[in-house]
């Protein structure tokens, strides 16, 4: 199964917009969050994305940027964030806890945090959109039997 260009489309061009974008505004939160999440509609109808907002109109982006990646990606960890050379470089990991080596990290960089932030967050969603529309079953399902299961095999 091939990827789908329209999803690759609209994450590289939410990139370009982060990346070219020298602050954070409402606007642009908005344009990532109708690009890329798919969860936040269900959950800000039942109540839970109040809080997002709340920091939204309150104009603190870094935790507007945690919760949207707590909210629509809760697999997803801050796995590291550093600031080196006038730049921010934030990862984000589904494991954490395993070494950086065999890590699958969702990396991004910008000379501000919370677009750093964001940044990597659209780079783990592009991943997960990836992966789910390119996983196939590599274990054939097999429906359970009623009965006995005989092994025939002679290990002699």
């Amino acid at each position: 199964m091939l990827l789908n260009p329209k999803h690759e489309d609209r994450h590289d061009r939410l990139m370009e917009q982060l990346r070219l974008a020298p602050a954070l505004t409402a606007d642009l939160i908005s344009n990532v969050v109708a690009g890329a999440c798919t969860r936040l509609p269900v959950l800000n109808k039942a109540g839970k994305a109040a809080r997002l907002d709340q920091l939204i109109g309150a104009g603190a982006w870094s935790d507007a940027a945690f919760a949207l990646i707590e909210l629509e990606l809760p697999a997803w960890k801050l796995r590291r964030l550093i600031y080196d050379d006038g730049e921010w470089f934030c990862s984000l990991s589904k494991q954490p806890n395993l070494p950086v080596e065999f890590d699958d990290t969702a990396d991004a960089r910008h000379e501000v945090l919370p677009l750093a932030i964001l940044s990597a967050f659209v780079e783990a969603r592009r991943g997960t959109n990836a992966a789910r529309e390119t996983s196939s079953p590599t274990v054939p399902q097999v429906r359970p039997t009623s009965g006995y299961a005989i092994c025939c095999d002679n290990f002699a």
